[in-house]
């Protein structure tokens, strides 16, 4: 939200909203460059669909590499950027984005930062929900649209079918009339990728694509990452100016300044121009994917801007975590009937995409019984600082892609603290589903087993009311508890405290069978007094009954 949004929600509420404006930084800069300085640069263009539908494999063909082979099971877990120079001599940078669903903030974030979407549509599978919110991220980034009509060389494909599902989507296509760009493609023998190109260079010279590359670098954390022998590695989208080895910078809560610059393939290269992907090797720390990159002058003062952010991040932290600090046992055994029950994590991951994405599938499990808390989300190794916050605010680790160090091992074995490591992301949403269900409160069931007639009542001394019953339905046991009805009106509820056929203690009495019955503490009991006997059974419920309710 905006910070008028913001002062907005919190007049409603009684509060006054104040900007805090360290953290605004006065390094960025506002100035406008010169219409002269302007220089034509290559297209951002950001491949979206869903899962499956070959938007990687599309890449694949036009990069000529094998970007799958690295993916965990087949699915792109990360944002990918790369720079590709087209058989016409001009440049392209793509960005690749996830089409699980779970990456929702990823493909958003990928639209904010793109021209072009090409928006990758199995012919053999039509339109999916990922889809439809693909197309809303580009529509609402105000990005125009190519559609790639892919695998149409198989036999089950109806390109046609496609093109109609779209129009209903308010995608109209040159064919019916409309502005939308499309090509009939195949991604894996790269049939129509060459016209999808030429289409993406037209589109390209319609929006006059310029930035001035003769200025201080500024640009976008697409993807960042704790390598094991580099460091903080940030892959970054320089968006103006060129980005030199040796710049000093800040991004995001960090400092540094650049000691490498590498492309997408690990390439050393000394500078980077608008609209070029690259890997910034400097960070002090790993900032957020999405975090804004600028170039500054004095190293100083980006130091001290830097300083100031992160304690402003570190108090907005503590104010987080120090409501409440209890452990996750304590927090079951309180919770009051009605009250909303919380699952804490902390997450950590990898890169910063998944760990943003993995957040934001799992707060949507929420609802109005349970909710997903997520304390806090970072890059990196789970460390013994991790577990000493798991244990405060009684949360469960989950490690996406990495794992805990010997210490940190140690400490949750010592604290209690539960860790749960997962490589693919479907494996982490389906085990937190399946503790928030357990979390939910089980719904209770009556069982009614029995019912009994009072036929007539004997008054037996230091035992109390004997009622002389006959069994109408069921049987009558003494497991069970037992309510007695008067004129189809409850008077009593309890438990049998005798239960006799003739002069035998039983267990239970079947139906069409007379038995004496004595209730525990009760005695004015009347003939054509009902007995019911029944148990109560707790019945196991799941995120999908809790929603319908």
């Amino acid at each position: 939200m905006d910070f008028d949004q913001i002062e907005l929600i919190a007049s409603e509420f009684g509060f006054v909203a104040e900007r805090e404006e360290e953290y605004a930084a006065s390094a960025v800069e506002t100035v406008k460059d010169a219409p002269e300085t302007l220089k034509f640069r290559p297209p951002v263009v950001t491949i979206m669909g869903h899962v499956d539908h070959g938007k990687t494999s599309l890449l694949d063909y036009i990069r000529k590499a094998n970007v799958v082979a690295g993916e965990a099971g087949g699915i792109t877990q990360h944002i990918g950027a790369y720079h590709v120079t087209t058989p016409s001599g001009k440049m392209v940078t793509f960005l690749d984005t996830p089409g699980h669903e779970a990456f929702t903030a990823m493909r958003a974030r990928g639209a904010q930062v793109t021209d072009i979407v090409i928006l990758v549509v199995a012919a053999d599978d039509s339109i999916m929900p990922q889809t439809i919110e693909a197309i809303s991220h580009a529509k609402n980034a105000g990005v125009p649209i190519i559609v790639a009509i892919n695998k149409c060389d198989l036999p089950a494909a109806n390109p046609m079918q496609v093109k109609q599902e779209l129009l209903q989507h308010g995608v109209v296509l040159e064919d019916f009339g409309g502005q939308t760009l499309h090509s009939e493609i195949s991604a894996k023998k790269g049939t129509g990728v060459t016209e999808l190109i030429d289409q993406i260079l037209l589109q390209s010279e319609i929006l006059d694509l310029k930035a001035n590359p003769d200025r201080r670098a500024t640009g976008s954390v697409v993807e960042a990452q704790l390598d094991a022998g580099k460091g903080p590695v940030a892959t970054i989208l320089v968006q103006a100016g060129t980005l030199h080895v040796g710049d000093d910078f800040i991004c995001g809560l960090f400092s540094g300044r650049v000691r490498a610059l590498l492309d997408e393939r690990g390439k050393a290269i000394k500078e980077a121009g608008p609209a070029i992907p690259v890997q910034v090797l400097g960070m002090v720390g790993v900032p957020m994917a999405g975090d804004q990159f600028l170039v500054v002058e004095d190293s100083a003062e980006a130091r001290e801007i830097a300083q100031r952010r992160e304690r402003l991040d570190r108090e907005a932290k503590s104010r987080r975590t120090s409501k409440g600090a209890v452990s996750l046992e304590d927090f079951m055994a309180h919770a009051a009937e009605g009250q909303r029950r919380s699952l804490k994590l902390l997450i950590k991951a990898d890169q910063g995409g998944p760990a943003e994405a993995l957040a934001d599938a799992l707060a949507q499990m929420s609802n109005a019984e349970v909710e997903v808390e997520v304390i806090q989300r970072s890059v990196g190794a789970i460390t013994e600082g991790d577990i000493l916050l798991a244990k405060a605010s009684g949360a469960i680790i989950i490690g996406f892609h990495v794992r805990p160090d010997n210490k940190a091992r140690s400490a949750a074995d010592r604290e209690g603290v539960e860790i749960k490591l997962y490589k693919i992301i479907y494996e982490a949403v389906a085990d937190v589903k399946l503790a928030l269900e357990g979390m939910l409160r089980p719904d209770s069931k009556e069982v009614v087993f029995g019912e009994a007639e009072v036929r007539e009542v004997f008054k037996v001394s230091k035992i109390g009311t004997i009622a002389g019953c006959i069994v109408r339905t069921g049987n009558i046991s003494r497991a069970g508890r037992v309510r007695v009805l008067r004129d189809g009106k409850e008077v009593y509820e309890g438990t049998i405290g005798s239960l006799r056929r003739f002069k035998d203690d039983v267990k239970e009495v079947k139906d069409g069978f007379e038995c004496g019955i004595g209730i525990e503490n009760f005695n004015d009991v009347k003939v054509g007094d009902m007995f019911e006997c029944y148990r109560t059974e707790t019945v196991a419920r799941t995120l999908a009954s809790s929603a319908s309710e």
